[in-house]
């Protein structure tokens, strides 16, 4: 792939922060200016989305090097503390030899979250990789601007020869970006490709699956619900996409496990998966809306040692938090009848918008209305490839909740 690489070594516009803003915040590592805090005047609305910029403070001290899109609440993202950094192919490398410095300190194979956005220092840019194919999420306007020497610095530090971009994320749509996906060097996979972890392995379809592929996130507690599943435990694996938790129980020991989810495709990978690992008989899958499947298999007198139920986020913004909390109540509710005496109950959340308490205490009260008495076990994280930046709330989204009832 021969792309000229890309250099902001010309002189760069400025953008200013508001009297109001917290220029300390920035200064102590805050990684987003939003719109109400930065001075727009013509010049500034004057910028291509994407465009990279010096941000100074109130009193015209630099703050450092910023990427500006006023179509977005965030309309600036940082880049660099350095006023005088340069955001060219070789600073992007940089980036990317630190963030697979760290994975392969973590995992002995390339499969894993290459890239997890702001904590990686490449702000709203997701890269997941698998095996010599990686997948790119550029959810910020900069990254799509600058998407060819973004591919050219992973290809040139990962040595990957095929590069595809998922445009499917909700948050491109609110940076005014297209959800055009595309095969950025190489080609795209002609079938699944096989991804394994925690002794099970998973098919990644990663031009029509969800988000990339797999949910990587998700790997520890996958581990920890099988650790419960061990010695022939009956297993319900609910919103369960490409079997995550059901596949890691059965490799585990479970002795079955009923995969539910609302996509045929996901259930169809769920059972591709399990004939590689050889246990099909083991796994069993149901269509449906999660909901009327939990209602369903009360009626049905089901019960299970291992329930974990993973949702998709039912709170992915403030202005839905209260009906998000609702719904995870509810599904706490439906669940936890199908839980055996002394079983176990996962449930999860990836609304980075319902924080660890509540989401807790809408769980608690949920299992509470069911009639059943929890004790909190265990709670879980994203994995460490998913790195949180301390100052950014909306990195530590994942959060997983263990009982014993």
């Amino acid at each position: 792939m021969n792309i000229a690489p890309f250099s902001t070594s010309h002189p760069l516009p400025v953008v200013r922060l508001m009297p109001k803003a917290n220029a300390r915040a920035i200064r102590h590592g805050a990684p987003w200016v939003y719109a109400n805090e930065l001075v727009t005047d013509r010049r500034t609305k004057a910028l291509a989305p994407g465009a990279i910029a010096v941000l100074e403070d109130s009193l015209r001290q630099p703050l450092g090097v910023v990427t500006v899109n006023t179509n977005s609440k965030i309309i600036a993202r940082m880049m660099d503390a350095d006023p005088a950094a340069v955001i060219d192919q070789a600073w992007i490398a940089r980036h990317l030899a630190r963030a697979l410095a760290l994975r392969t300190r973590m995992y002995d194979a390339p499969f894993y979250r290459l890239v997890h956005a702001e904590a990686d220092g490449l702000p709203g840019v997701i890269i997941d990789r698998f095996g010599d194919t990686c997948v790119i999420q550029p959810n910020a306007a900069w990254s799509d601007a600058l998407i060819e020497p973004l591919t050219a610095a992973l290809i040139e530090v990962t040595g990957v020869t095929n590069v595809l971009k998922n445009a499917s994320g909700r948050t491109r749509s609110l940076e005014g970006l297209d959800d055009v996906n595309a095969v950025l060097a190489g080609s795209a996979p002609d079938a699944a490709v096989a991804v394994q972890m925690n002794g099970a392995t998973y098919m990644a379809d990663l031009t029509g699956g969800q988000k990339t592929g797999i949910f990587y996130d998700q790997r520890p507690n996958h581990a920890f619900a099988a650790s419960m599943a061990r010695g022939g435990a009956r297993v319900l694996d609910v919103f369960s996409h490409v079997g995550g938790f059901g596949l890691a129980s059965i490799a585990a020991g479970a002795s079955s496990a009923l995969c539910v989810d609302g996509s045929a495709p996901a259930l169809a990978l769920a059972e591709q998966g399990a004939a590689a690992m050889g246990v099909e008989d083991k796994l069993t899958t149901r269509q449906g809306d999660a909901f009327d499947v939990l209602t369903a298999l009360r009626s049905e007198g089901a019960e299970f040692d291992v329930v974990v139920c993973d949702p998709p986020a039912f709170a992915p913004a403030k202005p839905a938090l209260e009906a998000g909390l609702r719904a995870y109540e509810r599904i706490a509710r439906l669940a936890s009848p199908l839980v055996a005496e002394g079983g176990i109950l996962g449930l999860c959340s990836c609304s980075h918008a319902a924080d660890l308490t509540a989401f807790r205490t809408a769980s608690v009260r949920g299992i509470g209305r069911a009639g059943r008495r929890p004790s909190l076990i265990h709670t879980g994280f994203a994995g460490a490839d998913h790195p949180q930046l301390p100052q950014l709330a909306e990195t530590g989204y994942l959060k997983s909740l263990f009982f014993h009832l």
